[in-house]
């Protein structure tokens, strides 16, 4: 359970990283373009992945990562996952002849902003992506646009979907209850001294007041720099936000996810009855297969070359196709 709570928090809240990627050849069939999108914080790196043999418009894939610096193929060092998720995505959604954007979230890879770690909050990330979402709107080349949202990722989706021309929405590893009680679960496996304290830090910030007065044990969870973006994330109800979703919805789940484990899709499911649940035996958290031994699990965090779970792919698409 405790490196659990470490992946959990690291992944939050790491400092800028860029990790490497090497092991993953984009398929010749493909074109991979850089991205970039300015805005007033700054600037969000991306890359663009497509078939090059394609006639008329095809559809594109907006990918949203996981929590904290994660970059454009899903890898965040600091937090010792260099599995390049996102990158083996775009390859095999671009074989399928679905195009693709992926891109470094603010404080990773090429991304730059000017937003201090004091002012960022979730929000922030759901701007980024509804800026990209309008830059796909703006191309010819796509027939529609889904947004897939990676653990947090999938939360951010939710935030920057309303009122936009997104066709389908994609939850892969997503919570489905709000942050504060994940985290206070994750809580549970540390020091009662610890627990208890961090359960005074989110009382308080559930009366949006931050505490200036953090004991260096929670530093890495709730220095006052972070509070900020705790509260604005501890504020969005994840199963109130998919039912109000009018697209089509797709729901995945990997059975030896450690992190949001299977629970987290029923209760997703139970508020979008509508919505496709695909669950996949042996997937864990990083979309590929691992056993749920918490070692061996966790191994696959550090293997880029380790190919995404079978099934994952082919549900993706099938899912994509059907959409009009």
């Amino acid at each position: 359970m405790k490196r659990v709570v470490f992946f959990i928090l690291i992944s939050l809240f790491a400092i800028r990283t860029f990790a490497q990627t090497e092991g993953v050849v984009i398929d010749p069939s493909l074109t991979e373009t850089p991205v970039s999108l300015r805005s007033l914080s700054g600037s969000i790196a991306g890359s663009l992945v497509m078939p090059k043999n394609v006639s008329g418009k095809i559809p594109v894939v907006l990918i949203i990562g996981d929590a904290g610096p994660t970059d454009r193929n899903g890898n965040n060092a600091k937090a010792g996952i260099t599995a390049n998720i996102y990158k083996l995505l775009a390859n095999e959604l671009g074989k399928n002849g679905i195009a693709s954007l992926r891109y470094d979230k603010r404080f990773s890879g090429e991304s730059v902003s000017t937003t201090k770690e004091s002012q960022l909050g979730i929000e922030d990330y759901g701007d980024d992506a509804l800026g990209l979402i309008n830059l796909l709107n703006d191309d010819q080349r796509f027939s529609k646009i889904i947004i897939f949202g990676h653990g947090e990722g999938a939360l951010v989706a939710m935030i920057a979907m309303t009122d936009t021309p997104v066709k389908a929405y994609i939850s892969a590893e997503g919570a489905g209850e709000q942050a504060d009680k994940l985290l206070t679960k994750q809580m549970e496996s540390k020091p009662k001294y610890m627990a208890d304290g961090f359960k005074t830090i989110l009382d308080s910030l559930r009366k949006g007041k931050t505490t200036d007065i953090v004991d260096p044990s929670l530093y890495y969870i709730a220095r006052p720099s972070i509070q900020h973006f705790l509260m604005t994330w501890c504020r969005c109800v994840p199963d109130r936000g998919i039912k109000k979703i009018k697209v089509p919805v797709l729901i995945i789940q990997g059975s030896t996810d450690l992190l949001i484990t299977p629970d987290n899709a029923a209760k997703q499911k139970k508020a979008k009855s509508d919505a496709t649940l695909l669950l996949i035996k042996g997937m864990n958290h990083i979309l590929k297969d691992a056993p749920a031994d918490e070692e061996q699990n966790y191994a696959t965090y550090s293997k880029p070359d380790l190919p995404l779970s079978p099934e994952l792919v082919p549900g993706i698409v099938d899912f994509v196709n059907k959409v009009r």
